[in-house]
This record gives structure tokens, C-alpha cells and sequence, in this order.
């Protein structure tokens, strides 16, 4: 494979993407840095298509990143391919407004393939090609320049690896039949509603136990106003203020701006200061969140109760029975919350009793909370009988 040089000017970049337009895909991987702002700092962009690869360097002076942006956005007879991809797909989606399409991510691909639910690179690398990465670089300040060559070698092996394993990838997903159960999930993983954020629905990241629709309409107006802060300050949410702190203030809302030297979390400064003053703003302004708004309006999933409860615990026995029949990781096959569901009595919009997922899995919980199928010991062994299999047996003993 060809390793280009860092890219650091505007007519390399573009006829590299010239090049890369005609590929059938693209790895792709970031390198970036987030502790101390808002929005992710983009310090370098890999990319291959397994015939030659390159990091470009979009803190160049005046390089145009228009190119790459809309090879990764636009085209949509390249597959772009990452390896857990969900902060780089951000970060392209706060560049663009859009993300890479079609994709694949190889951490999903590998759960189809019996591999762990969350695999890390390395192991995929060392799992595929046997190789052991140098993780050394791995935690460097890629936001400083120059950038050495270690750096640069060990930015660019993740594609160059990447662009290696998926063709692998996709052959055994194909020999297995199993490429078409990931249609849905790369979906999802592209859905541009995944990146966007509001300051509208920013509380609804926030742990809060109060349910009253007074504090959590405070919560909404504080974790809003706290959005707007870090953004425009590019600052991260926690160095406004952290999220139990925004709790209790909802919960116990000050009465007056000075109050908030007393609230742990705030400093005295905020007594006085002008960012106090703006959130003792907010929380005036706050207004009881609209019952249409609230967490346990509408449609409501049913708890599923003491004996569904233990319903529920034979769902996720039979289920992790099913995934190592089939080699297949079983948060791919269902999530703990569908499978109580489905034990609370529920049928309607559930996955797992829908397409390939009711084929390998859905068709026997389906069984197994109707009663037409159990668990038993043969042999010192736990395996799954038919109910009227269970019956005959008894009745000949």
C-alpha cells in the first residue's frame, strides 16, 4: 500500500479525493481532542482505500477541507467504513451538518461474527491480522505541531489496517449470510438526529430522580441556558457546571442569587458574578415542564412485574443460549429492555420479533413466554424442549 506524505495543502487533498471518489470505499479515522472545549478539536483525518493512504492535517493554514467533507458526505457510491465510529461521524456531522453515507462500522460487523459487543481496535487488528499495535502514540496531544513521524505512522495504521480487515470482513459476513442483518444498524448509526444537540433536550441527558414537573421544568431551563454557556464559551458542559449540580439545583432551586455561594459545586464567585446572574435568569424564567413533555407521557412500556421479572430472566438465559448457538453477540440480537417488554406481554414494535432477529431469536422467546417451550436438564446439560415434547416424555415414563 502507498503511504502518502501529510497532507498540508489544498491541490494535494483534492486530487487524493479525486483518486478516492472512484473507490468502492474508504476507511476513515479521526484524531482529535475534547477535554477543554465543547466542540471536538479535529487534529488529523485518515483515510484509505486499502491501494494507498493519508493523514491530512485540517489545522494547515489554509487548507481546503471542502473536497474530503464532500467525498465523505456526499458521494454516495463510496462505502465509508470506521471502526467505532459514533465520535467520528460527530465530528464530521458538526463540520457538515450531515453524515458519511452509506457507512459501515466494523465493531457492529464483528458482533454479527460472534466477536465482543464493543470490540476495541487493537483487538480487532491483532484478532484479523495477528499484528500487536503500538499504542504509544495513543495518547498524544494532536493539537500541537509539528506533528513527528511516530505520530503520523501511528495515526495513519488505523486505516491502513482498517481498509485490510473490512474486505475480510465482508466476505465472512457474506459466507455466513449475516451481512444483510446489519443493514438496519448502519442506519441508525448514520441517522443525523443521533449528533444533533439542543439546548431544548439537553436535560434529558442529566440524571435526576425527581419526576414533578416544576423541577424538571427548572432542569430543562438550567441544563438549556448551561448549553448555550459551553457553546458560546466552547467550553465543556461540566466546566459550566456539572450535572448533579444542576440537579439539586432544580430540585432545591436558591431564592436569590446569593444563595448560590452556598450550593455545592458553585463557587462563592457566583454570588456576584455575571454567569450567576444568568442562570438565577433562567431558573425564573423556568415554567413547569408540559405533561406532553414529560419522560412517562404517552405510550408507556409496562414493568413487567414480579413474575415477569422472572419471565424476563429466562428470556436473557434462552438469549445468551441462542447467541452462542449461533455465534452472534447477543446485545446485536436484543437489548435487556425489549426482553422486558416482551415478558410484560407487550408484541407490538419489538425488534426481536421482526426480520432475521425473530428468525434466530424472536420465534423462540415468543414460545418460551407462551408457554410452548422450556428449559431442561438432559444429561447435565441445559437445553430447550418443546412443551409437547416435555408432556409425551412424561407420559411414557
Amino acid at each position: 500500500m502507498k503511504i502518502l506524505p501529510l497532507i498540508t495543502d489544498s491541490d494535494s487533498l483534492r486530487q487524493l479525493c479525486d483518486r478516492l471518489a472512484k473507490a468502492d470505499f474508504v476507511a476513515v479515522d479521526t484524531e482529535f481532542m475534547r477535554e477543554n472545549t465543547f466542540w471536538p478539536e479535529l487534529c488529523l483525518i485518515q483515510i484509505s482505500d486499502g491501494k494507498e493512504a493519508a493523514a491530512i492535517d485540517p489545522m494547515a493554514p489554509g487548507l481546503d477541507m471542502k473536497p474530503l467533507l464532500d467525498l465523505l458526505t456526499d458521494n454516495e457510491d463510496v462505502l465509508k467504513v470506521f471502526h467505532a465510529g459514533g465520535q467520528d461521524i460527530e465530528i464530521i456531522y458538526n463540520l457538515t451538518g450531515k453524515t458519511p453515507h452509506p457507512l459501515f462500522d466494523t465493531q457492529i460487523g464483528a458482533m454479527a461474527l460472534g466477536q465482543a459487543e464493543q470490540l476495541g481496535y487493537s483487538n480487532l487488528v491483532e484478532g484479523w491480522l495477528g499484528h500487536h499495535l503500538d499504542k504509544g502514540a495513543r495518547f498524544t496531544d494532536w493539537s500541537r505541531r509539528p506533528l513527528d513521524k511516530r505520530q503520523i505512522d501511528y495515526a495513519i495504521g488505523d486505516v491502513t489496517y482498517l481498509s485490510e480487515i473490512f474486505p475480510m470482513m465482508i466476505d465472512k459476513l457474506r459466507a455466513t449470510g449475516r451481512g444483510a442483518w446489519l443493514d438496519d444498524e448502519m442506519e441508525r448509526l448514520a441517522d443525523p438526529s443521533n449528533y444533533a444537540s439542543s439546548p431544548d433536550t439537553a436535560w434529558e441527558r442529566v440524571r435526576i430522580a425527581s419526576k414533578k414537573p416544576d423541577v424538571l421544568g427548572r432542569l430543562k431551563a438550567l441544563a438549556g441556558w448551561r448549553e448555550s454557556e459551553a457553546r458560546n464559551k466552547n467550553l465543556p458542559r461540566g466546566r459550566i457546571v456539572k450535572d448533579e449540580t444542576l440537579a439539586d439545583l432544580a430540585s432545591h432551586p436558591p431564592k436569590t442569587q446569593e444563595d448560590l455561594g452556598r450550593v455545592r459545586g458553585l463557587s462563592a464567585a457566583w454570588r456576584s458574578n455575571d454567569i450567576g446572574e444568568r442562570l438565577m435568569r433562567a431558573l425564573a424564567n423556568a415554567k413547569p415542564m408540559p405533561r406532553e413533555e414529560m419522560p412517562d407521557h404517552g405510550p408507556r412500556r409496562a414493568g413487567p412485574g414480579k413474575e415477569g421479572a422472572l419471565v424476563a430472566d429466562l428470556l436473557k438465559l434462552l438469549l445468551k443460549i441462542r447467541s452462542r448457538e449461533i455465534n452472534v453477540a447477543s446485545r446485536l440480537i436484543s437489548r435487556s429492555d425489549d426482553l422486558e417488554a416482551l415478558a410484560a406481554g407487550e408484541r407490538e414494535s419489538l425488534a426481536i420479533l421482526s426480520g432475521w432477529r425473530y428468525e434466530v431469536f424472536g420465534h423462540d422467546a415468543l414460545d418460551l413466554v407462551e408457554g410452548r417451550l422450556a428449559f431442561a436438564v438432559k444429561n447435565g446439560r441445559l437445553k430447550m424442549t418443546r412443551t409437547s415434547d416435555t408432556v409425551e416424555e412424561a407420559d411414557a415414563a
